[in-house]
């Protein structure tokens, strides 16, 4: 019975057919399960770029304002306001002391009192 078909062998083949059709199976529930990760690592990979792009934004705007205290702040930067304060307290002083000057003669030319009317 070299070219016979006998039920042995039948079985045999059934047996590698259906071992073959659950791995084939428990394979594609594996694929199916591992892709449902990989999107949702994906999602939250997306996420966290997008945390990283606002940080990254945040943190230049934040750059932007620290050099510009820093230029206002720079010792350079204050020794001239406040000598330009300074000369600027020199003249109101020197003003006040010319307003007083004139109100006080402006006073001592009527003695203080008006002439009657």
């Amino acid at each position: 019975m070299e070219g016979a078909v006998d039920i042995k062998f039948l079985v045999t083949l059934g047996g590698i057919i259906f071992s073959v059709a659950g791995a084939a199976a428990v394979g594609k529930m594996q694929i199916k399960s591992i892709l449902e990760s990989l999107g949702d690592v994906e999602r939250r990979l997306r996420e966290i770029d997008k945390r990283l792009d606002k940080l990254e934004s945040n943190q230049g705007v934040v750059k932007n304002q620290v050099n510009t205290l820093k230029d206002i702040l720079s010792p350079t930067n204050l020794a001239d306001q406040h000598r330009e304060m300074a000369t600027v307290k020199g003249s109101i002083d020197s003003l006040r002391r010319d307003v007083d000057q004139h109100r006080s003669e402006y006073l001592s030319s009527h003695n203080g009192r008006h002439p009657p009317i």
